[in-house]
């Protein structure tokens, strides 16, 4: 029994392997590291000579309310992912109930994503909406179509658009019990992030 394990581990690390999933990972990770790099220098700079992170974040919970945010950050989950999630992490760290509305930022994203799936697979159907997703996400179908729920992993854990790579998994249809499974991954980015954040943040 044992055997049949190894040999299967070793069969899907060779696949990874000559499908260029590894390349991929540290591609993504490489493309990755200058934006967030460049996030970081700036609010360096905004935090030290214009306005603190304390006080900028403290300025969104005197303009908006709790509600308006969350609002703001499901449709950003659910449509492609634009806005980074750590701005809202932060924004957590300086409410009256830091935890809770982390727990619930973290189950928005997630629900962000399983909305992205149905959207790209509700979009399958439709044939101009199909041909224009095709055109857009060539790169994420292919590549969710090689690797499957390893790649949604990838999207929930690393600095690449979750909500993306879920609405790909979507239009190919691939099993909606794996994007449920693996899209789980993604309170783990949460927890490690708000880890890194909620000791940044005072």
């Amino acid at each position: 029994m044992k055997k049949q394990k190894k040999s299967r581990a070793k069969l899907l690390h060779q696949y990874y392997k000559y499908t260029g999933f590894y390349r991929f990972v540290l591609r993504s990770l490489k493309k990755a590291a200058l934006p967030v790099l460049g996030i970081i220098i700036v609010l360096f700079l905004l935090n030290k000579y214009v306005l603190s992170i304390d006080d900028g974040l403290e300025f969104i919970n005197t303009q908006l309310s709790v509600t308006g945010v969350f609002i703001t950050f499901f449709i950003s989950e659910s449509f492609l992912g634009l806005i980074p999630p750590e701005i809202f992490i932060g924004w957590a760290k300086k409410t009256t109930s830091p935890i809770f509305n982390l727990t619930l930022l973290a189950i928005l994203s997630y629900s962000g994503g399983i909305i992205s799936y149905y959207i790209g697979k509700k979009a399958a159907e439709l044939k101009a909406a199909k041909r224009y997703l095709e055109k857009k996400l060539a790169k994420h179908l292919k590549n969710t179509s090689k690797w499957g729920g390893f790649l949604i992993i990838v999207g929930a854990l690393l600095p690449i658009p979750f909500s993306i790579t879920c609405m790909a998994a979507g239009i190919i249809k691939y099993p909606v019990k794996g994007v449920f499974l693996f899209g789980l991954f993604r309170f783990a980015r949460f927890a490690i992030y708000a880890w890194a954040i909620f000791n940044i943040v005072s």
